[in-house]
């Protein structure tokens, strides 16, 4: 009981602490300061909060400290913007993969989410892009977290993943006779058009659709498109309208092909593009998000976590050859946004991810700004978020070593501060 308490008492302290943050004026000393926009390390800098925004940045030496303000020592770490995940699942628990998840209400789901949501933001993930829960559970989540009633990271959401019915993104592992659809299925333009309509009206922040098939859905092949480019077309032209960006889970081919051409604003996993397909999204700016990290998990523990053996045998067939294609990608200087399917894995693991990006060709500090800045301009928050500048939002992170250098290093954050409130230190 006595541990119980304490935790409760820790969540109540932590959401008073993001309360009274709006009134208070904090001064950073940063030892090294990763300006992710000029691609460079600053040192001995000063960083002024007043509330949620950052009101100053520069040399310690010319810096003045406020009367009153409270000071941050951080003057022996590397000081970074929080970083952003463009592709996660909060709501989803990896170990309840394939069957298992069957017995997961959307409510239980939700309250799920709670938990991880705290543990991404304590990562060093001050913000994410949700792409796909079940009963607007991201919504919810995303709402409760603004509203001071939990503490998570800042949340793009999307409601439900829209797809073709039978597709990735409808509910394949129940028999006939049951007669489910997903609730996000929706056949032929028109249909797709209303699903967009409904997400928005929810509270969807962006629209998700499956334009191919995938590796954890039953019955069908990654490479396979689902959508037709007549019904993507449909499908962004509405969420465009209506003031919503479109990401688009594509791993084969023809379908990253189409999506590109249709307009979407990002590709998701992009495991077998192509050289066209780099070379359509360098021509449309579309940025590709691609998974590199999880590969681990689903080979390793997916058995384990109840993943179907077709979904593992089409991991084993597809995600070497994203490695290698991400790459190819980014060598070519398609734009890249970093994000990681968390939920796939389990979540705050989610700076694994920059191990493989380096591998695959990324500098560190490459890697960072697809974490920052990059993914900040996909999600339309570039003004708000994903670098330490004057009047962003005050989402700081720290580690011991230099992460500019070794990005593995963002795997071991000691300082979390999310809109001038500090979640870990």
């Amino acid at each position: 009981m006595k541990l119980k308490h304490l935790l409760i008492s820790a969540t109540v302290l932590g959401v008073a602490a993001q309360v009274s943050a709006a009134d208070e004026v904090t001064v950073i000393r940063a030892g090294k300061l990763v300006d992710v926009v000029t691609g460079t390390v600053l040192k001995d800098q000063t960083i002024i909060v007043t509330g949620e925004r950052i009101t100053s940045v520069g040399p310690s030496a010319s810096a003045q400290t406020p009367a009153g303000a409270k000071v941050i020592d951080l003057s022996a770490q590397t000081v970074l913007p929080g970083l952003i995940d463009a592709h996660t699942h909060l709501t989803a628990d990896p170990y309840l993969s394939g069957y298992n998840a069957l017995g997961v209400s959307d409510t239980r789901a939700a309250l799920y989410g709670v938990r991880t949501a705290r543990k991404t933001l304590e990562a060093g993930f001050t913000t994410v892009r949700n792409v796909g829960a079940g009963g607007f559970g991201d919504v919810a989540l995303r709402d409760a977290i603004n509203e001071g009633d939990f503490i998570g990271p800042r949340m793009r959401t999307a409601g439900y993943a829209i797809g073709i019915k039978g597709g990735h993104c409808d509910e394949n592992l129940l028999p006939p006779d049951v007669n489910f659809t997903g609730r996000g299925v929706a056949d032929g333009p028109w249909e797709a058009r209303a699903k967009v309509r409904e997400m928005a009206k929810y509270g969807a922040d962006v629209i998700k659709i499956c334009a191919s098939g995938g590796v954890l859905s039953k019955g069908d092949e990654p490479g396979a498109q689902q959508y037709t480019l007549e019904e993507m077309q449909a499908i962004v032209s509405e969420a465009h309208k209506l003031g919503r960006k479109v990401a688009a889970h594509a791993h084969g081919a023809s379908a990253i092909h189409d999506a590109i051409v249709a307009g979407v604003d990002s590709i998701e996993h992009a495991s077998l593009i192509d050289d066209a397909g780099i070379k359509l999204a360098k021509e449309h700016g579309t940025y590709l998000v691609m998974d590199i990290y999880d590969d681990d998990f689903i080979l390793q523990e997916g058995a384990k976590a109840g993943m179907l053996p077709e979904s593992i045998e089409k991991e084993k067939k597809v995600g070497q050859i994203q490695r290698d294609n991400f790459r190819k990608a980014f060598q070519a200087g398609a734009k890249m946004a970093f994000g990681t399917d968390a939920g796939v894995y389990p979540h705050g693991d989610n700076a694994r991810q920059f191990y493989y990006m380096v591998k695959y060709g990324m500098t560190s500090m490459q890697a960072i700004q697809a974490a920052t800045i990059n993914a900040a301009d996909l999600l339309g928050w570039k003004d708000r978020v994903g670098s330490i500048s004057v009047g962003k939002y005050a989402d700081i992170i720290a580690v011991k070593g230099n992460a500019a250098d070794d990005a593995t290093e963002l795997t071991k954050v000691s300082f979390v501060m999310k809109g001038g409130a500090v979640i870990r230190q």
